[in-house]
């Protein structure tokens, strides 16, 4: 049964209830709650030192939580037997089949979503031969309805890479959507290369063109009613990009109405929500000041009519909370350390507030709602805790915990973490995320440097699982949000052109002097260890400076950069995304590692799934032969089933015990040689 909440109903009903999860170690049963199950008594301390290498590697519960539109039922990616799949609970009734489907082998999620209240639609995207020898990136969609449990391919019989780009999705119970798909990979096949636009059956797969595909034209989008007003084209060798516009209603001709040129670094206009009746639609752009906002803007004139947000200043917009028949803008998402989230909804708005104040220190965000905002998934967590995912019912003022993310920790505190700021050797603030071991002095610790991937990513205050595990084992863990970081602005961004494998790399040394000035490290103790991105900087750590470093861990590393900028698997974007690369630096074979072996003295731990998607296992493989080769220490663990993420447990358990075997052999901390 649900818990009810006597203070009240609806918004401020939400604090008396959450009161029981806030405070430093209150909190709730411990594991995966059965529906109805209310909050149990006050959590045990932890020692975060106690804990295994397969406790940290537990999979989240779920991933990407999203409630039907009838608000009865919730589907994900859901931990099931140490792997990940596609799931549909019934929040109500634990006697109701559950769903669950494999995700396709070969492929990664991209996201799901509630089409009707028995269908759920989900991305995925792999990376495989499609018409020739060479691999390319393509994406596909699958339709599952949780009654029969049959699982539906959309557009499988697609030639072409992207047969994934949902334009449309009906909020009044149609299984109809609509998608915008390639069916060959062949410019000399225009009819089939540019994409066109399907309306699609969830439920059986069947398909019409709602409107042809036109040349150039990459993308299209449409409004809430689902007529496609506006197209995304481009041309100039893929640099030159044209939004392309008609008005409400019609099935006319498209006007172009603004043009941008990539190698000016310049952008197009692209509208995110077309208001009913007019030719105005909300866009988000960076304004003369360089600060992203969400503007109001005439679609005729390309004027601006008003602002209705403004990033904070260091800050980007991350993400849009669009109503559920997409035609208004609930909330947006802003980047920080602490994470920022501004309601326009008011009723929202004021729940936000209740929920702020009955979680204390924790934090709350709501993730997802049901088609009338009645009932929602809450999550409640904190840097160092994993959380528990919580149902709302705002009409009767019920709350009850649907599952803890990770039922070895439930609610309780692990390591701490704070965000903490520096000044680069050229005076540019680096903000970083800094992860302490509990019950251990901060002083004069081993210290592990964990820059992350991207490069165009951020670290932020959100709960890190490997952090967490190198803490517990005794070291400090810095992770630097490098210049080329996103989260801080275009400018923040800019200052990293020119500079991979220079400045963006002396800000991670930088970010070890500032800890060891702090007497927090001991900088004679120090390793690096980074994935994709961060892994091309631990190799490239003890390249450029030889000295700094103890060892090094690559995961899934990228060790030649020439190979990485030109594989971009065929992307229509691919010479774009080129420019940006070569905008990095003026020279990938004076900054990639493969290259810089004679330079290399600390031992380097090579690790990397063969079902990587993203950075080819062969980076790793090529490095490791070059290594051996040149009489360099060097191990390599290729996990056979692994992909970029890792979302095999057994995968994560192998990955973190190879962690703190490789940390404790060359930069042991008392922690580990007690172990020992």
């Amino acid at each position: 049964m649900l818990m009810a909440i006597p203070s009240g109903r609806g918004a401020l009903g939400v604090m008396a209830a959450l009161l029981l999860v806030a405070g430093s170690n209150a909190g709730l049963a411990q594991g995966p709650a059965a529906p109805g199950a209310a909050p149990g008594p006050a959590a045990t301390p932890l020692d975060p030192a106690k804990l295994t290498a397969a406790d940290f590697a537990q999979l989240p519960f779920v991933e990407s939580p999203v409630i039907s539109p009838d608000g009865t039922r919730f589907a994900g990616f859901f931990s099931m037997g140490g792997k990940q799949m596609i799931g549909i609970f019934n929040l109500f009734d634990q006697a109701e089949k559950r769903t669950l489907i494999g995700i396709p082998d070969g492929t990664e999620t991209n996201f799901i979503r509630w089409v009707n209240d028995d269908n759920v639609l989900v991305g995925l995207h792999g990376l495989q031969n499609v018409g020739e020898v060479e691999p390319w990136y393509i994406s596909r969609l699958l339709g599952i309805n949780r009654v029969t449990g049959k699982v539906t391919k959309l557009l499988w019989d697609s030639g072409g890479q992207n047969a994934a780009d949902v334009v449309w999705m009906p909020s009044d119970g149609s299984s109809k959507i609509l998608v915008a798909a390639q069916y060959s990979i062949y410019t000399n096949y225009p009819d089939q290369f540019w994409p066109s636009v399907y309306e699609v059956d969830v439920t059986t797969g069947r398909n019409s063109i709602r409107l042809k595909g036109r040349e150039n034209v990459v993308n299209w989008d449409a409004d809430a009613q689902g007529t496609i007003r506006s197209g995304y084209k481009f041309g100039a060798g893929g640099r030159k990009f044209t939004l392309l516009y008609r008005g409400e209603g019609s099935k006319g001709t498209f006007r172009l109405i603004d043009t941008a040129d990539s190698r000016r670094q310049e952008s197009v206009l692209r509208p995110f929500l077309f208001l009913p009746g007019t030719d105005r639609a909300l866009a988000r752009y960076d304004d003369e000041k360089g600060q992203e906002g969400i503007h109001e803007i005439d679609l005729l004139t390309r004027g601006s009519l008003r602002t209705l947000f403004t990033a904070p200043a260091g800050a980007e917009i991350d993400g849009l909370h669009l109503s559920a028949d997409g035609g208004s803008l609930l909330g947006v998402y802003t980047s920080s350390a602490q994470g920022g989230l501004h309601w326009f909804d008011p009723a929202l708005a004021e729940l936000q507030v209740q929920l702020d104040k009955a979680v204390g220190t924790r934090r709350a965000r709501i993730i997802s709602f049901n088609r009338d905002r009645s009932r929602m998934l809450v999550r409640v967590d904190r840097s160092d805790s994993p959380g528990s995912i919580f149902f709302y019912d705002i009409k009767d003022g019920s709350l009850r915990r649907v599952s803890d993310m990770n039922p070895v920790f439930g609610p309780r505190f692990l390591s701490p973490v704070k965000a903490i700021r520096y000044t680069a050797r050229d005076g540019l603030e680096i903000e970083a995320i800094l992860t302490l071991p509990k019950g251990i002095e901060a002083k004069n610790l081993p210290v592990v440097i964990m820059p992350h991937g991207g490069p165009w990513g951020q670290d932020t205050l959100n709960y890190d699982y490997w952090a967490q595990f190198i803490a517990s084992r005794g070291y400090a863990v810095l992770q630097p949000n490098f210049r080329g970081s996103t989260g801080y602005g275009t400018e923040f961004v800019r200052r990293g052109e020119g500079q991979m494998g220079l400045a963006m790399q002396d800000d991670l040394t930088d970010g070890l002097k500032w800890a060891a000035a702090q007497g927090i490290a001991d900088p004679a103790r120090a390793c690096i260890v980074g994935a994709s991105y961060g892994g091309y900087a631990a190799m490239w750590g003890i390249a450029k400076d030889p000295d700094q470093y103890r060892c090094a861990i690559s995961i899934a590393g990228v060790s030649s950069l020439r190979r990485e900028v030109n594989d971009m698997g065929n992307s229509l974007f691919g010479s774009k995304y080129k420019d940006d690369w070569q905008r990095m630096t003026p020279d990938f074979a004076a900054v990639s590692p493969i290259n810089a072996i004679a330079r290399m003295k600390a031992p380097l731990m090579l690790i990397h799934g063969k079902k990587d998607v993203t950075v080819n296992h062969g980076q790793s493989t090529t490095m490791n032969g070059r290594m051996k080769a040149a009489g360099k220490s060097v191990e390599f663990l290729s996990l056979p089933e692994a992909d970029h993420h890792f979302t095999r447990q057994e995968d994560r358990i192998a990955l973190l015990v190879a962690i703190e075997t490789f940390l404790a052999r060359h930069n042991p901390s008392r922690a580990s040689a007690a172990a020992k």
